[in-house]
């Protein structure tokens, strides 16, 4: 099934996921992209590093989508750790239909591009914390 593919992504952008994904920092990271619509491209809107998933949250924009590529560190009840790699869709509900349409457009293009198997969406910034991610987690073994 082929996905219809609204915006482009820019190459920087690949570049710094397939980087990402590809990290050797034992701590939480996060890439946040954004649409820029004139252009209709997806460009790099911030990048953290050794940061809380809170502080991610709270710089997301009540009133835009945003796309976060997340890198975690899970720490499993049996001692193992793992970094996985999530990502996560952001659409708040104030958000114009053209851009909601934009996104979700150009969502699986990018979940392919950064290589994730772990996708979340959230309708509001303040669903983004540590506990959200935990539970989404055990669905994964």
């Amino acid at each position: 099934m082929t996905h219809v593919q609204v915006c482009d992504i820019d190459p920087d952008v690949t570049t710094l996921l397939k980087k990402f994904k590809f990290r050797k920092e034992k701590n939480v990271a996060a890439i946040v992209l954004k649409v820029d619509f004139a252009k209709q491209l997806v460009i790099l809107d911030e990048e953290y590093e050794d940061c809380s998933i809170e502080e991610v949250a709270n710089d997301l924009p009540a009133s835009q989508p945003r796309y976060v590529v997340l890198s975690y560190v899970h720490n499993h009840q049996d001692g193992r750790v793992s970094f996985p790699l999530i990502f996560i869709f952001c659409t708040p509900q104030g958000c114009k239909p053209e851009h909601q349409m934009m996104y979700a457009g150009t969502k699986r293009a990018l979940v392919d591009a950064a290589k994730v198997t772990k996708d979340f969406e959230i309708r509001n910034p303040e669903e983004l914390t540590e506990e959200f991610i935990k539970e989404k987690l055990q669905f994964f073994k």
